[in-house]
């Protein structure tokens, strides 16, 4: 062995040992980060109608409180994919809400309103129906998405 390299080995031998890193030192490792709470039916039922209003979705809630998927659905078609529909509803009511925490999702059935409320209508148009008069669809709501977004619409038909 060459001197140079004896000397080598004795000075590395000679170093002392690294310190135990925080990994190490810490001994078992620590409980993960408390996960925030699920969204109870109530704050979506609020969120809901804070997010349809009475005539549909603002353009600040169009833009920062829909899933990506939604914002990528709504550029594939022609129609208003939060609305089910091309034009404004004149009135919007929300059902109750339904929470399925094992799925991780919350929905309610969103009614849209077009000719007038059905209540008003009187005589003969009360007789005829309401059927063309609302329209249904069903809004989705992740329990675990911060800020509560919606995050997907299915259309009734």
């Amino acid at each position: 062995m060459s001197y140079a390299l004896g000397a080598l080995l004795v000075t590395a031998l000679a170093l002392p040992a690294p310190a135990a890193g925080p990994a190490l030192a810490a001994g078992p490792s620590a409980a993960p980060a408390p996960t925030p709470p699920l969204h109870s039916a109530g704050q979506i039922s609020g969120f809901l109608a804070a997010f349809y209003g009475q005539h549909g979705p603002s353009d600040h809630y169009r833009e920062y409180r829909i899933s990506q998927a939604l914002k990528d659905k709504q550029q594939l078609t022609d129609f208003d994919v939060l609305l089910c529909s091309q034009n404004t509803p004149q009135s919007i009511g929300i059902g109750p809400v339904t929470v399925a925490q094992s799925a991780g999702v919350g929905w309610a059935t969103v009614t849209t309103h077009w000719d007038g409320d059905a209540e008003a209508d009187t005589g003969a148009e009360a007789d005829a129906g309401t059927e063309a008069d609302t329209d249904t669809f069903t809004a989705y709501v992740r329990l675990d998405s911060r800020p509560i977004k919606l995050d997907d619409v299915i259309c009734a038909g």
